[in-house]
Formats: structure tokens, C-alpha cells, sequence
């Protein structure tokens, strides 16, 4: 059975997707950006994106009755690889020693022209 997730501590889906799905014991966190919970893009720089790319994931998590200790994998898009440094940095402040699975790509172009959007796959 598929429960959809959704709250609004986290800028809505723009597109024809759920902010995040829980089937069993699994929770699938759609794709988040750096937007507000309005959907207006504020932050500026890799750090100040991953930052509240990480407190959107974080909120749609809980929504779902979950922390970011529960996060079992990450998926990371990055428009530059160059950035890989500075969001390491900003993801150990948010995952500290529960740290998940991940994979780091660099993409052409991300939505909004932002610099980087993470995903993430949970469990219950």
C-alpha cells in the first residue's frame, strides 16, 4: 500500500509528483531545491542552497513521522563538481555520525538554475 507524504514546512511539488511516497517500511523523498516554503528561491551560494535544500528534506522527513537519522540513501545533483567540498561540509553538519548511503553526480542543469537538489530514500 502507498501513502503519499506531503507538508507544507516544505515548498510544494512543482511538477506532477509527490513531495514524498512511504510504501512498507520505505519512504522515497521526491527531489528537493533550494526553494522556500513558498516556492520563491532566497538562497544564494552552495553552501546557503545545501543548507536549505538538507532543512526541506528534514521537514518532509517529519511530515512522515521520520528524522534524517532514518535516511538510508541520498542521491546528490550537483551543476558543479567543483561545489563537491563546500556541500560536504554543510551534509556532516546535518547528518553527523548516522550517515547514509550516497552517490554524487554533476548534472548540466538542475531546476530554477539552481546549484543542487538531493534525494533521498528512507526507512521506517
Amino acid at each position: 500500500m502507498k501513502e503519499v507524504i506531503s507538508t507544507d514546512r516544505a515548498p510544494a511539488a512543482i511538477g506532477p509528483y509527490s513531495q514524498a511516497v512511504k510504501a512498507g517500511p520505505l519512504v522515497f523523498v521526491s527531489g528537493q531545491i533550494p526553494l522556500e516554503t513558498d516556492g520563491t528561491l532566497k538562497a544564494q551560494g552552495i553552501a546557503e542552497q545545501t543548507r536549505r535544500v538538507l532543512e526541506n528534506l528534514r521537514a518532509v522527513l517529519e511530515a512522515g513521522g521520520l528524522t534524517l537519522a532514518d535516511v538510508l540513501k541520498t542521491t546528490v545533483y550537483l551543476s558543479n563538481l567543483s561545489d563537491f567540498s563546500v556541500l560536504n561540509a554543510v551534509y556532516a553538519e546535518f547528518f553527523g555520525a548516522s550517515k547514509p548511503a550516497r552517490s554524487t553526480v554533476e548534472v548540466s542543469r538542475l531546476p530554477k538554475d539552481v546549484l543542487v537538489e538531493i534525494d533521498c530514500i528512507a526507512g521506517v
